[in-house]
């Protein structure tokens, strides 16, 4: 029989259900797997604990950004949560405990920290016996996102995969898969088709604007500046499901309907941006990659603090993209563009070299195959982790009693779990050991001692059933 598959997301805003709709597609096209079930966390919630993650968040962004960027920044490094925190999350979220248990998955995927958290924590406490993958959705790690146990780990791209390797989360636990987009948008396109179909020049370039799917009112401004352009182009504008927003759009406008095409919410963003030449709008993880994976340079405004602003960092770097910092200089900064065929065809490269349209069936594929036991980070392991980040270094520098280890199964190299060097002498592990054994008999003797209480609960997890195994150290 195939797998059942569970999907868990949280609603702050569209990007993490996009991903997990994403995988979900690519899970259905999947020979092991028998049925897949994607649920909106924050839907099972009350309304007060959803206020707080979605309304509250967006009148932060739009009030107070710069609580947003420190938010982020004081969350940067792993495991670094507030007991308070924690407690508040679960009491909250045992609807979806509830539906989590009735479904009993084998495998679970989340595209957002707090399912995520949620789902490690009744494995941790043996109330769910599943496999674990846990996908990101931004260009950076953020520590909120780590947790334990886990069995996989989908970064963006590969220096996020070398910062989590140098915080000590072993390799072989960690992909750089990209960030699961839309199907379609690495394909070839149809593009005088999609011209007609929307009423667009068979061969001007296309300035595609988005206000995202709730439609921000920054659209205003760029549409007002692009009509003044000195260039040849025509204009795409989609306001998401703000009504009032396409209504204001169409009216500034006016009489100019020959260069701009108003949309309201659409669903045809895929051959949109295939056939576009630049996109204008926030670097969200999502509207990025995707952007990415149809070679689509981006013109980047209004980053929110934190994530999009690292966003924005990346994309630039790479030369997929220009940054919008002042708010009146975004038509200027288009008409430059579209004043340079050459440099905007070198961004579209760009682009399309950075890209990963395959990310969702890169997640769905390897979070399938027979998958390796959970990895297990021990309490002292994560302490040490999260000295390093907050102290800016590797672990490999930390003192050598905080070194950390990991114990690995012995034939295929797997890693089982991470402990600190001085967790494991008690086991008669040395700096230079390769190898260790453990046996219950030597677990229950040491689990009256407190000080050795986490190696018990890491010796007892790697060892699963067995009552005696030998494990590799690395």
């Amino acid at each position: 029989m195939g797998q059942r598959t569970l999907i868990l997301a949280a609603g702050v805003g569209a990007g993490h259900n996009q991903a997990g709709s994403a995988v979900e597609h690519a899970l259905a096209h999947h020979s092991d797997v028998d049925e897949v079930r994607r649920i909106d966390i924050l839907e099972t919630t009350n309304e007060a604990f959803q206020k707080l993650y979605d309304d509250g968040y967006f009148a932060l962004v739009a009030e107070a950004p710069w609580v947003v960027g420190w938010g982020y920044d004081t969350q940067d490094s792993p495991f670094k949560r507030a007991p308070l925190v924690q407690w508040w999350d679960q009491l909250n979220t045992t609807g979806v405990v509830r539906r989590i248990r009735d479904y009993d998955p084998d495998l679970v995927i989340c595209t957002h920290f707090l399912p995520a958290r949620l789902v490690a924590l009744m494995l941790a406490r043996r109330q769910l016996h599943a496999s674990l993958t846990v996908v990101t959705t931004d260009y950076d790690f953020q520590g909120l996102w780590l947790t334990s146990p886990f069995n996989h780990f989908f970064v963006a791209r590969d220096e996020a995969r070398e910062h989590m390797a140098n915080l000590g989360v072993p390799r072989d636990r960690v992909h750089a898969s990209g960030i699961p987009v839309r199907a379609g948008l690495g394909e070839p396109v149809d593009t005088a088709a999609v011209r007609r179909r929307f009423g667009l020049h068979p061969r001007l370039p296309v300035v595609l604007i988005s206000a995202g799917a709730s439609g921000g009112s920054y659209t205003l401004n760029i549409v007002r500046q692009v009509r003044r352009s000195n260039q040849r182009f025509q204009a795409v504008v989609v306001c998401g499901n703000n009504e009032a927003l396409r209504r204001d759009v169409v009216a500034a406008v006016g009489d100019d309907t020959e260069r701009f095409t108003v949309l309201g919410y659409t669903d045809e963003m895929v051959d949109l941006m295939r056939v576009a030449t630049l996109f204008v709008g926030k670097p969200g993880g999502l509207s990025s990659s995707e952007c990415m994976a149809a070679g689509l340079p981006m013109v980047i405004i209004n980053p929110i603090p934190g994530q999009e602003v690292r966003n924005a960092d990346v994309l630039v770097e790479e030369g997929a993209a220009v940054r919008c910092n002042y708010a009146t200089t975004v038509g200027y900064k288009i008409d430059l563009l579209l004043a340079d065929p050459k440099r905007i065809r070198e961004m579209a490269a760009n682009a399309r070299r950075i890209g990963r349209p395959d990310a969702g069936r890169t997640v769905a594929a390897t979070s399938v195959e027979a998958s390796p036991r959970s990895l297990w980070i021990s309490r002292e392991a994560q302490k040490a982790m999260l000295q390093a980040s907050q102290d800016g270094i590797p672990v490999a520098d930390l003192p050598g009693e905080r070194r950390l280890r990991v114990l690995t199964d012995p034939h295929s190299g797997t890693s089982l779990a991470v402990a600190t060097q001085s967790q494991l002498r008690p086991l008669g592990v040395t700096p230079w050991s390769t190898s260790v054994r453990l046996n219950r008999r030597a677990l229950r003797a040491l689990r009256w001692q407190p000080d050795n209480l986490d190696l018990v609960v890491t010796g007892r997890w790697v060892l699963g059933d067995e009552r005696s195994r030998i494990f590799g150290v690395s």
